[in-house]
């Protein structure tokens, strides 16, 4: 079944959705996409099932559970748009202002388009899944509850499984507190094609997982000596985001590719069901247009003058002439708003210098998974002693050593025009962040006679050279 359901037309194109975006332009190693990275997911899936049914046959794991599983890790990225995070978090935020849309919603819509288009009712029965039960069941570990909101307090939202199988919605994508085997097939491959050096063993994980009962459900819990290795992990998590996947090029780079697509957006026109066209960002609203775009939609050549903007910009990436990275102000420890304070830069304030620079910003939170917070905060563990008892571990009980702050947020600003002078962007951004109540953490350098020219606009405290 998992077979037949890898040889879709649907699944097959995410051979073509690159992992990790535009960092293939910075590590020539990343150039892995979304289909093998999909399989490993459902290959770990099925070992962390498997796992806990032999260590603990009291919770009745069948092999329709286990299946379901895999099911769910091979088809839980199904929804990604060309260039992975870059198409939902940046292109279709632009492109349709106040639309609420994620990939996992997309994931959802494309496995029901996948089963019915491939007809694999049948073959799943043929696999003893009881439907449309287990169908239900696959999308909620998926995207989460099928109904309107989420259900609060005691009521269970789910239909798929009831609460003696909660810890079953924790193995691929862990709402709870992030542990999952979708992060850690990511960290393993990320790590491998990146060259960077992976320190979390999600083998150890499994070896030392207990389902114990915390708060009326049935949870997965770890071992009370492996509180250090969590927060490794969660370190781990977000070194990538730091060194990689918010790399300053990295992000000017899909910022360049978002803009293409803004410029190409109401050009292209894809065939959805019915025979009706739709473009770029409204593919979204059909799954069977939304499966034919990847990452090769703008061609860089053609009799298309209208799409001339955006093969510019494409052509810019080709030739390294990417938009230049003026620098980053002081914006504290506190999340950009559009909320103007006396405290910290907020993305209303900084729009009039943008403007006179023909610029952009980009704002990269950098954090252990659990937003400002503690990661290890939704996270029980169970003690030799008393294996089935789940109990949790404050920061206090683990090290003084752990960070003060779990998150960062960071204002990026590039100069987009590749007309206007960079020297005299430089001084404009450095002197307009002199006047505003906030300093300059971050100015790029490279010459001397900018160091020179830069030495009357700051303060050796407050900047660093990059």
């Amino acid at each position: 079944l998992l077979v037949r359901i890898i040889d879709t037309p649907q699944f097959q194109r995410l051979r073509n959705i690159k992992q990790l975006g535009g960092a293939y332009y910075v590590y020539p190693g990343a150039s892995h996409n979304r289909f093998e990275h999909s399989i490993g997911v459902a290959y770990l899936a099925g070992e962390f099932a498997q796992a806990l049914r032999t260590r603990q046959p009291e919770l009745d794991i069948t092999d329709r559970d286990v299946l379901c599983v895999k099911i769910a890790g091979l088809c839980h990225d199904l929804g990604h748009g060309p260039f992975s995070h870059l198409f939902d978090g940046m292109f279709i935020p632009k492109a349709r202002p106040g639309e609420n849309w994620r990939h996992e919603q997309a994931s959802v819509e494309i496995f029901d388009h996948l089963v019915n288009d491939n007809n694999l009712r049948p073959v799943m029965e043929e696999h003893q899944l009881v439907l449309p039960q287990d169908l239900n069941f696959i999308k909620e570990m998926i995207g989460g509850s099928l109904g309107p909101n989420e259900a609060q307090g005691e009521e269970w939202p789910y239909e798929g499984r009831g609460q003696d199988k909660s810890f079953l919605y924790e193995i691929v994508a862990n709402k709870r507190n992030g542990i999952d085997v979708d992060k850690f097939d990511y960290f393993a491959r990320d790590c491998h094609h990146l060259g960077i050096r992976n320190n979390f063993d999600h083998q150890r994980f499994f070896l030392f997982a207990r389902v114990c009962e915390a708060g009326g459900l049935k949870q997965i819990c770890s071992r009370d000596k492996e509180v250090h290795n969590l927060y490794d992990m969660f370190h781990a998590r977000s070194c990538l985001y730091r060194k990689a996947y918010q790399h300053p090029v990295n992000k000017i780079i899909e910022h360049m590719i978002a803009d293409a697509f803004l410029k190409a957006d109401k050009h292209i026109q894809i065939e959805g069901s019915e025979g009706n066209m739709y473009n770029l960002s409204t593919a979204i609203d059909d799954m069977e247009a939304y499966t034919k775009l990847t990452g090769q939609q703008i061609p860089l050549a053609g009799e298309h003058p209208e799409l001339e903007e955006a093969r510019r910009i494409l052509q810019r990436i080709i030739d390294r002439n990417f938009y230049k990275y003026l620098g980053r102000p002081d914006t504290g420890n506190e999340r950009p708003t559009e909320v103007c304070t006396n405290v910290f830069v907020c993305l209303y304030c900084i729009k009039h210098l943008l403007d006179m620079l023909t610029s952009d910003c980009g704002v990269t939170t950098v954090d252990y998974g659990n937003r400002e917070n503690d990661p290890i905060g939704n996270v029980n563990f169970y003690n030799k002693y008393a294996p089935d008892r789940a109990i949790p571990i404050s920061r206090e009980q683990v090290s003084r050593l752990l960070p003060q702050n779990f998150s960062e947020h960071i204002i990026r600003v590039y100069l987009k025009n590749e007309d206007r002078n960079l020297a005299a962007a430089k001084r404009h951004f450095v002197q307009w962040c002199e006047t505003h109540p906030f300093q300059v953490l971050e100015v790029t350098f490279r010459s001397t006679l900018e160091k020179i020219t830069y030495k009357y606009f700051l303060k050796p405290s407050q900047f660093t050279i990059t």
